[in-house]
């Protein structure tokens, strides 16, 4: 009886620290737990894009697409729909199936924190494109400078109209970064200047662009202009005034194809480019960089410019 008293304490013993040794190393979701799969080999990688229902955003998934094929990542690419709910049950279902690093293009920057912030607690890397976070542990942001691409257009504006002519802002999706940033740029260029009627939401979409350019047509017959902030809504805003047979100039953002083949066809006055392209690129290259232990910058500029005829 002692003897098999004694067998069975030591064979609870060894079960007792394999348990112990089990729970050490299980957790995938620490950060040096992170940096030891990607040191083996495992690139996968998830981008949630605000909405695939807009070339810009097609373009950037597309690219990230071919380039982290090209690096050997595993990218998956989920659409939100400019959902900001359905973005954050997307980035869950990112967490839940185990990648190693997320790109996050907000829907909104305010309610993507706690997003963010359930890829932090499960020790994920975030990364987020063209549209920035009010918060949560972001390693590295890719955008263009949405204020300076705002006052570009602000400024370009200046030199087609009359100082003191009325017009009107097509805003992106409420509470963007992307919506809000070159708002902001495009006030300080032509405050004091222009006057500008009215603001109202589109929310980055053509035909939204379309019939909120509609209305303001019928209560703003005056306006002379209008800025778009992105290329969808200028071209839908493009619609109204054909339909309405005005002359009224209109400035979008993006530099899609189909803004810039209306630019060159002298129907849209200008676009800003920012390249989505680029953008999609670089968070690929930010991401493998990383996995690879190498130094990713914090904050990774996209350049701007000017699309004129």
């Amino acid at each position: 009886m002692k003897k098999y008293f004694t067998l069975m304490m030591a064979t609870f013993a060894l079960f007792w620290l394999a348990a112990c040794s089990l729970e050490s190393g299980s957790s995938s979701t620490t950060p040096a737990a992170s940096s030891q799969t990607a040191q083996s080999g495992d690139k996968t990688i998830g981008m949630s894009i605000s909405t695939l229902n807009n070339p810009f955003f097609v373009t950037l998934g597309d690219s990230a697409k071919t380039k982290a094929a090209a690096l050997g990542a595993s990218l998956t690419v989920v659409d939100a729909q400019n959902d900001a709910s359905k973005q954050a049950a997307d980035v869950e279902d990112l967490i839940q199936q185990g990648v190693k690093l997320i790109i996050i293009n907000p829907v909104d920057s305010a309610a993507v924190v706690s997003v963010i912030e359930s890829a932090n607690k499960a020790g994920i890397p975030v990364i987020t494109v063209d549209r920035s976070a009010n918060g949560g542990n972001v390693f590295s942001h890719i955008a263009s400078d949405n204020v300076a691409g705002g006052k570009l257009a602000g400024e370009y504006l200046l030199t087609l109209v009359p100082e003191g002519s009325e017009v009107a802002m097509l805003e992106g999706v409420a509470g963007s970064s992307a919506a809000i940033e070159r708002g902001e740029g495009f006030t300080k260029a032509v405050t004091g200047k222009l006057n500008i009627v009215t603001s109202q939401t589109a929310d980055f979409d053509r035909s939204k662009g379309l019939t909120v350019m509609e209305n303001i047509l019928q209560a703003q017959p005056n306006v002379k202009a209008v800025f778009a902030q992105n290329d969808e809504m200028a071209l839908g805003a493009l619609e109204a005034v054909a339909a309405a047979k005005k002359d009224i100039v209109v400035i979008g953002f993006d530099a899609t194809e189909d803004a810039v083949a209306k630019v060159k066809a002298g129907k849209l006055a200008a676009t800003v480019e920012q390249q989505p392209a680029l953008i999609g690129e670089e968070a690929i290259n930010a991401a493998v960089k990383h996995f690879n232990g190498e130094n990713v910058e914090k904050a990774i500029p996209v350049q701007l410019k000017l699309v004129t005829k």
